[in-house]
């Protein structure tokens, strides 16, 4: 594939991914929360979304990480830092995917087995806590899918 192509389709690529990632973390799940009278039922679809978000972020960040790699050896050192902020967004990425949405998950099937909310449950202050840096995670994955953006499309073609 030409290098101007990569670019391009690099360019249409990110900017796609970050700005579904924030349409959906800024915009829909909080709409979600705003509207819908059950929290408890708006917090498992967030999670839902988090987790499809997650899986296709995962997916599109290692694309995006061999395009980079494949820009950087044809010559193209604008996309060395790509190649970081991609690598700290999967880390985000896989942090919440594999590690907090599944354990936040579990304390919430837990408390729904028990037939309380999560809010109400024993581990209401560990759940509070978990999602406190899964937002954390998503903030800072938001700001580098941002920063990549912004570079991608620097001095664009």
């Amino acid at each position: 594939m030409h290098q101007q192509q990569t670019q391009r389709i690099f360019r249409l690529m990110s900017g796609l991914w970050v700005g579904s990632l924030i349409s959906i973390g800024f915009l829909v799940v909080p709409v979600l929360f705003s509207s819908f009278g059950d929290r408890q039922v708006s917090g498992m679809i967030a999670a839902s979304l988090f987790k499809s978000t997650a899986y296709i972020g995962v997916l599109i960040s290692v694309i995006l990480m061999v395009m980079a790699n494949h820009l950087v050896r044809l010559g193209n050192s604008q996309f060395r830092i790509a190649r970081w902020l991609l690598l700290g967004m999967l880390t985000c990425t896989v942090g919440a995917a594999f590690i907090l949405i599944p354990w936040m998950n579990s304390l919430r099937d837990q408390a729904l087995y028990l037939g309380l909310s999560v809010r109400e449950s024993s581990n209401a202050n560990l759940f509070c806590r978990l999602h406190g840096v899964s937002n954390v995670l998503f903030m800072i994955q938001s700001l580098l899918g941002l920063v990549l953006v912004w570079h991608a499309t620097k001095n664009a073609d």
